[in-house]
């Protein structure tokens, strides 16, 4: 069987909004906070169209460290299968990033399970999110990578092959490049 295409998505910052204080993003903590960016609900539905599998690969920390339920995780997750269908699988690491481990991003360890798991084809595959560790995550992972600048106060570790002001453009970029090597 063929490997497959796959654009890994960070969650908070990228599909959902972020809840931004003091130049820093963080994770909604309750299911009232969690909402959908504008223009994502359609943008994945183009990748989708276009081949791809979606996988989500979204660090939650706060479970880890006490600050939040793994329930409250789970609820917003479900959440976000509803409203985003063509979610192929959700990959979760709850470590608290005190220590390593090979599944936190910027490791990765999310990446390559789903990989394994799903049948994806890593040449072939980009990661999305709009921090850091997401642009360093799928460089490890060895896929190409888009930014999403929302200027948070951090700098970047890797450049990342692309950079978009928004998901709806960075799904842009990729049908783009997919376009051009068909």
């Amino acid at each position: 069987m063929p490997l497959k295409p796959a654009v890994f998505l960070d969650r908070d910052g990228t599909l959902n909004k972020s809840i931004v204080r003091n130049g820093k993003p963080y994770p909604p903590q309750h299911i009232e906070e969690f909402e959908l960016i504008e223009g994502v609900t359609e943008a994945c539905t183009q990748l989708k169209k276009a081949g791809f599998l979606l996988v989500v690969v979204t660090n939650q920390p706060d479970v880890g460290r006490g600050i939040q339920s793994q329930t409250a995780v789970e609820v917003m997750h479900r959440k976000l299968k509803k409203l985003l269908p063509e979610i192929d699988h959700i990959e979760v690491c709850y470590a608290p990033g005190k220590t390593a481990d090979h599944r936190r991003k910027p490791e990765p360890g999310m990446i390559e399970d789903a990989a394994s798991m799903l049948g994806i084809d890593l040449a072939t595959s980009w990661m999305i999110g709009d921090r850091w560790r997401d642009v360093e995550c799928g460089k490890r992972a060895g896929i190409k990578t888009i930014f999403i600048d929302d200027h948070y106060d951090e700098v970047l570790t890797q450049q990342p092959d692309f950079t978009a002001s928004s998901f709806p453009l960075a799904v842009d970029i990729i049908l783009t490049f997919h376009a051009s090597i068909k």
